[in-house]
């Protein structure tokens, strides 16, 4: 199937709050053309093939493959749109909220990754609104050039949900803090240069304060990775210790014990979550092309069951109310409003969205989803030869076992309703 990239243009009149109108207006339309121009003739064709994380790609030990991400790089960097939503002065294209929302569609369209990693989304803002001029002249370019990689160190082993009950302490000596404690769930840190981590510098402070944020080197003494292999087999995620870390004063952003507030301005940076309700639909196109392709057509259950019909068209229908929800949040910011509860109706919605397309894809796909199929990863425990009987490569079987935590990272949907409850419908607390 014919993936319809004109469903998603936009006009928004910005007169009387927020209006959505679904139709680009010419300057948007002549944006758009750019990005998709820059995107064909730039982008390496192994990414055009296959997609990829360019993360992972500038560690990778094959210089083929790091070279293509320097490549890549370097084609957004020329537009500043390594980061689009950076201002001008800091080296980003200081593009509008509509134009970096089309700028993700057509990148998330075109399997294209994006580049600088949680650097260019949540730290280099961040450090933008609290750093000091010294500490954006050592890390703002060095972001943007693809230098180093930035991950995040928040959650422990006691505190995911309730971030403010972390307990790695920072104490001051001299000029320097030491570190010790424990993270867990530290996403991608075998591919960090830098972490950015909330420590807790005032114990006896109520605890959202208390906290501060803290830039640390990888590789300083005392801090380590332990590899956390997933259910799927793959290593994404790590604990991460401190044992007397030693961290200069000066790598703290913001004030201390005023940590708290500088994590949270990071987490309001990204949260239309458009990339997410494309995948999601690209994904459920992605099924119904396969069961009406030779290979796949002796290879599905539609056939048996009206209600599994039902359940692949409310998939399909579910991904344009989730289009909907990030529209939604990119027309208030459009408009100088600052989304609340409607991010966390996105996040939830999009979250159980993409546990039911994997869940409904197996279920479509019937006897056939018990075959795993090849995956890139050598880190994959299941990293088996290429198997001819499963459907798309096993893709639906692979996001079946991996979307188990979409509903547990970046906040629980427990915690995304309370939000909706309380600020969204004005219901009282416990």
């Amino acid at each position: 199937m014919q993936y319809v990239v004109d469903y998603y243009q936009l006009n928004i009149d910005l007169s009387e709050g927020y209006d959505m109108d679904w139709q680009d207006n010419p300057e948007q339309a002549a944006f758009r053309s750019q990005v998709k121009d820059v995107i064909e003739k730039g982008l390496p064709e192994a990414y055009k093939e296959k997609g990829g994380d360019w993360v992972q790609d500038r560690k990778s030990d094959d210089p083929v493959i790091r070279q293509r991400a320097v490549d890549w790089q370097g084609v957004l960097a020329d537009r500043g749109w390594v980061a689009p939503h950076w201002p001008s002065e800091y080296g980003g294209a200081g593009l509008s909220p509509v134009e970096q929302f089309i700028f993700k569609q057509e990148m998330t369209l075109a399997d294209a990754p994006s580049v600088g990693g949680q650097g260019v989304s949540q730290l280099g803002p961040t450090l933008i609104v609290h750093g000091t001029d010294e500490q954006k002249a050592e890390h703002l370019p060095k972001i943007l050039s693809g230098e180093v990689n930035w991950q995040q160190g928040y959650s422990e082993p006691g505190s995911g949900s309730d971030l403010a009950s972390l307990q790695t302490r920072a104490v001051r000596d001299g000029d320097d803090y030491v570190v010790n404690g424990q993270k867990i769930w530290t996403s991608g840190a075998q591919y960090a240069d830098w972490l950015y981590v909330l420590t807790r510098t005032d114990p006896e402070a109520p605890k959202h304060r208390g906290i501060s944020f803290l830039l640390m080197q990888m590789g300083i003494p005392g801090l380590s990775i332990r590899p956390l292999i997933d259910m799927s087999g793959h290593h994404h995620f790590n604990e991460t210790f401190f044992e007397d870390v030693r961290v200069p004063a000066s790598n703290v952003v913001g004030e201390v014990d005023r940590g708290w507030y500088v994590g949270a301005t990071l987490l309001d940076f990204e949260r239309s979550n458009i990339t997410g309700a494309i995948s999601c639909r690209k994904s459920i196109e992605k099924l119904i092309s396969y069961v009406h392709s030779d290979e796949g057509s002796d290879r599905h259950r539609l056939g048996e069951s009206a209600g599994l019909r039902h359940q692949v068209a409310d998939c399909y229908i579910r991904t344009e109310v989730q289009f909907n929800f990030s529209f939604r949040i990119i027309s208030m910011q459009s408009a100088g409003q600052i989304p609340n509860y409607e991010a966390s109706t996105s996040k939830l919605f999009n979250s159980e969205l993409n546990q039911n397309i994997a869940r409904t894809g197996t279920q479509v796909l019937g006897m056939y989803a018990q075959f795993w199929g090849h995956d890139d990863d050598d880190r994959n425990t299941y990293n088996d030869p290429p198997n001819d009987y499963a459907p798309l490569d096993g893709v639906f079987t692979q996001n079946y076992v991996r979307s188990v935590p979409s509903t547990i990272a970046a906040g629980t949907s427990e915690i995304q309703r309370n939000i909706i409850a309380t600020r969204g419908l004005g219901l009282p607390r416990g």
